[in-house]
């Protein structure tokens, strides 16, 4: 079957075009989409593929997907810019606006601990159900009585799921929206197509997920596991479809505003969040965005198995997960390959959404936009 492809490109930029068709010919694609700004120009934007499992929907330009972890720097942004506006301060502790959090010893946890994954709760301990996921207060009040897996501050662990909660939680209290309101204020006057929660009358515009392969729901004897074991089943599975399994193509699902998880969105819009991040003094300060695209807490990490840099709600580039050849680009990956990333240096905003998921950020198929991206430049 010939795999549809549409959209813009300009001729300087034909090797992404190009690897964007070999992902699906070569590189098990089925639906996707890529968006390259240049100078804040948009020189790519591509969509191929189907929204479907059948392969009967084509993809289209207006055509949304989960993004999973590309959600957590633009959680992390919400929040950088309350800092930004003197709201709250990196250093000052979570509980000086959620006095809940400072239960089970968890009041030296701070705002800078909570962005780069240092606050000491990547797992809530309390056995919560599907049923309680959906109900943002009782997840945000199971988080806050949770005891910390470590004194917060003192190592980092990433927090996968509970990043929604915990992020999401202060931009409501500090700025007084759900995530969700928040990302819209900043979006919608940017013409972003990215979501916190994708109101009912925008679901018909979403892709299938489809897992790679298939998920189960995974069932655990949580008594009976101990140390990093419990750590990461409960990270993942409490509640069971924390991380999206047997939920992610529900209503449900895609109604929830968890930014760490649950957030969709277009190519073009995440790449339209990063364009405007590269350019100086624009969504934040030059100030701020430097601090929070520095490393902050480097180390080996129990939930991703490997040493990792965590920014402020951004990923610096690393050796390991490459965001180009400059030192100063940032952004953040999500499950199965979902991209988003700003380059200051080469003025350069990029985004990538996909719906067949395969079990790690970084894949064959980004890197082959990437490295196309500045093969073109």
């Amino acid at each position: 079957m010939e795999v549809p492809v549409s959209g813009v490109c300009d001729p300087s930029f034909e090797a992404v075009r190009r690897a964007f068709v070999d992902n699906f010919a070569e590189r098990g694609e089925v639906g996707a989409a890529v968006c390259v700004t240049c100078g804040g120009e948009t020189v790519v934007d591509l969509v191929g593929g189907w929204r479907d499992a059948a392969r009967t929907q084509p993809w289209t330009a207006s055509t949304i997907t989960g993004f999973y972890s590309v959600g957590k720097a633009l959680l992390g942004l919400l929040l950088l810019r309350l800092v930004d506006e003197g709201r709250i301060g990196l250093d000052d502790p979570i509980a000086s606006v959620w006095p809940e959090f400072a239960a089970e010893g968890k009041g030296g946890a701070t705002i800078r601990h909570a962005l780069c994954h240092r606050a000491g709760v990547p797992a809530i301990r309390e056995h919560l159900t599907d049923d309680d996921l959906l109900d943002w207060q009782r997840m945000t009040g199971a988080l806050a009585a949770t005891e910390p897996w470590w004194t917060p501050g003192e190592r980092h662990a990433y927090h996968t799921n509970t990043y929604g909660h915990l992020v999401g939680e202060l931009v409501h209290r500090v700025g007084g929206s759900m995530p969700g309101d928040a990302l819209r204020a900043l979006a919608g006057p940017l013409g972003a197509d990215v979501w916190f929660g994708v109101p009912l009358d925008e679901q018909p515009r979403c892709a299938e997920v489809l897992w790679a392969p298939s998920q189960p729901i995974p069932t655990f004897d949580f008594d009976r596991l101990s140390g990093d074991l419990l750590l990461n089943a409960l990270a993942h599975f409490n509640p069971p479809g924390y991380s999206s399994v047997g939920l992610a193509n529900t209503p449900e699902w895609r109604l929830t505003q968890i930014g760490s998880t649950s957030g969709h969105g277009s190519a073009a819009g995440v790449a339209r969040i990063y364009t405007e991040l590269a350019a100086p003094d624009r969504l934040l300060s030059q100030d701020l965005l430097r601090e929070a695209t520095r490393a902050q807490s480097t180390g080996p990490c129990p939930i991703l198995g490997e040493d990792v840099t965590f920014g402020l709600g951004f990923d610096p580039t690393t050796t390991r997960r490459p965001l180009g050849p400059n030192p100063r680009s940032f952004g953040h990956f999500g499950t199965g390959g979902a991209l988003g990333f700003a380059d200051p240096d080469a003025e350069v905003g990029f985004g990538y959404v996909m719906n067949h998921v395969i079990p790690r950020w970084q894949s064959n198929r980004n890197r082959a936009l990437i490295d196309a991206v500045y093969a073109s430049l």
